[in-house]
């Protein structure tokens, strides 16, 4: 590292803080806080949606991921994004947008009752908190192993930037700074693909220098025996299919950027923009990873997650590595403030609001929210320094997303779908799921269960949890009695208002863009197969 490396660095802190600084004057009330105020284009959210996601270890889990399974990796991102975000943009945004909820949680309350609200926003405020601790730690590593920076160093100047721009500008601030970030990390990246590709003889070069059930997307899943991933095709179609629908449909990280749109046609192309940087991503991420095979073979062995940072060290040269550091810090702290912004959202209307101060003044509520902020950055720092005693913080954030985003995807399917369920029937059913979730995960490392992979057993954990969910539920609703239908208008995918058609050319339409990302990511799997 040089000095120009480090003036890179913290450049990157300026324009941050200039965002929130601007974005302050536009919180006016406790929505512009929360949900930027219903005010922002399809374009700007839909590029937040994908980089809220990019923060939560992408540019280090990624990279891990290629070097340990190889082309494989690829398929997280198409087969385990895509399809999801399709289905998110043209039938759970709608439903979200049109209900008037301000929260995920909301809508499980306004849908059923408050106790399942509650329990969702019980679930979703430890996973945002948990997931924000571990990117913070996640950073410090990083800093730590490549800069010899002390961990309480990158630990609170990363925290003390997010806490800054989330708690001026809320939302607004932190959807831009996204915004930022997400282009910082593409010029950060690009490079290094495009000199790792020059330097084994392109993508076909690459692929040829690394193990045969390593180069192909498919071809782990077709004949898993003997490949690193371990599980089959319907862990695959199914179970990583439950994840992915549960994460980019109901995970309030995501759909948040939703609820910021300017209106309902926005709100359903949110999703949709974002499934084409996101199929395209893998190139800039997995490929670092899978080329270290090859180029650092010595300096990864045991240590998948310093792929991306030791590669870029290696290929880098003065100013271009302080970029990808850059790059680096930026998709951390993308990751922590996308999770604080959610935490404070959820803890403010779905907690203090509903249970403790009901009726209270917008500016009331407004203050509650940016209190909540440093409450939830505190508490991220904390979680920080307990992950230190982690042997892996990757196994334990991907516990902990299968165990509450995947097992309550069903109560959602219910809720959106069916107009029975009511009561004790959902709640029921999604605690179940959860158990259910934990209890695999117990029975797996108690060495009762066995899997190709700890991938391939987080799959199935959320499946089976998923599965119980559902069928608890189920269950239960043949002895409850179903609301009025009355009650339930904005709230089922059925009574969802349909705007009037406006005279516009097809393309400009979210079902062209769904039509577009599902071409795209079938060309790419055939190419790459």
């Amino acid at each position: 590292m040089h000095g120009i490396d480090y003036l890179i660095i913290f450049a990157y802190f300026v324009p941050v803080i200039y965002i929130g600084l601007r974005a302050k004057r536009s919180v006016h009330s406790s929505q512009d806080f929360f949900l930027s105020g219903r005010s922002l284009p399809p374009l700007i959210t839909g590029v937040a949606f994908v980089a809220a996601n990019m923060g939560s270890f992408e540019l280090m889990g990624a990279s891990a991921t290629g070097a340990k399974y190889g082309m494989f990796a690829f398929q997280l991102s198409w087969i385990g994004c895509v399809p999801a975000m399709i289905f998110s943009g043209l039938v759970m945004a709608p439903v979200f947008y049109a209900s008037k909820a301000r929260s995920v949680p909301e809508y499980l309350r306004l849908r059923f009752d408050k106790k399942t609200g509650a329990l969702n926003a019980i679930n979703f405020a430890f996973l945002t908190i948990f997931t924000s601790g571990l990117s913070l730690y996640g950073l410090a590593v990083v800093f730590q192993a490549i800069l010899h920076w002390p961990i309480d160093l990158s630990l609170w100047a990363s925290a003390g930037t997010v806490l800054v721009y989330v708690y001026l500008g809320g939302l607004r601030a932190s959807i831009y700074t996204e915004v930022l970030q997400f282009f910082l990390i593409f010029a950060g990246t690009i490079p290094l693909s495009f000199m790792i590709l020059h330097s084994v003889g392109g993508m076909s070069g690459l692929l040829s220098q690394v193990p045969e059930n390593m180069a192909h997307v498919w071809t782990p899943i077709l004949h898993p025996a003997g490949s690193a991933y371990g599980g089959g095709l319907f862990s695959i179609i199914v179970c990583l299919g439950v994840a992915s629908f549960a994460y980019w449909s109901t995970d309030f990280l995501v759909i948040q950027r939703v609820l910021a749109a300017r209106d309902l046609d926005a709100a359903k192309k949110t999703p949709l923009i974002g499934a084409f940087p996101r199929m395209l991503l893998p190139f800039l991420t997995v490929v670092p990873g899978l080329a270290a095979l090859i180029v650092i073979p010595h300096h990864i062995r045991g240590s998948y997650n310093m792929a991306t940072p030791l590669m870029l060290i290696h290929y880098y040269p003065a100013g271009l590595l302080g970029l990808g550091m850059a790059a680096l810090l930026a998709s951390f702290m993308s990751g922590m403030a996308g999770n604080v912004t959610a935490f404070n959202t959820v803890w403010t209307y779905d907690f203090y609001q509903t249970y403790f101060a009901p009726n209270r003044s917008d500016s009331h509520y407004l203050m509650v929210g940016r209190v909540v902020t440093v409450v939830g950055i505190v508490i991220s720092i904390v979680a920080a320094y307990t992950a230190r005693g982690f042997p892996s913080i990757f196994d334990y954030w991907a516990l902990v997303s299968t165990i509450f985003v995947g097992a309550p995807f069903a109560t959602f399917l219910l809720g959106v779908f069916t107009r029975r369920l009511n009561g004790v029937a959902p709640f029921t059913g999604m605690l179940a799921g959860i158990l259910g979730s934990i209890g695999h995960f117990v029975l797996y490392r108690l060495g009762y269960l066995h899997y190709g992979s700890d991938l391939e057993m987080d799959f199935r954990g959320g499946f089976y949890g998923f599965m119980i969910n559902l069928m608890v539920a189920l269950l239960i609703s043949c002895f409850e009695k179903p609301r009025p239908p009355e009650e339930l208008k904005g709230l089922v995918y059925w009574d969802v208002p349909r705007p009037p058609q406006e005279s516009r050319s097809f393309y400009r339409t979210p079902a062209a863009l769904a039509i577009g990302a599902a071409i795209l990511v079938v060309a790419l799997n055939i190419i790459f197969w």
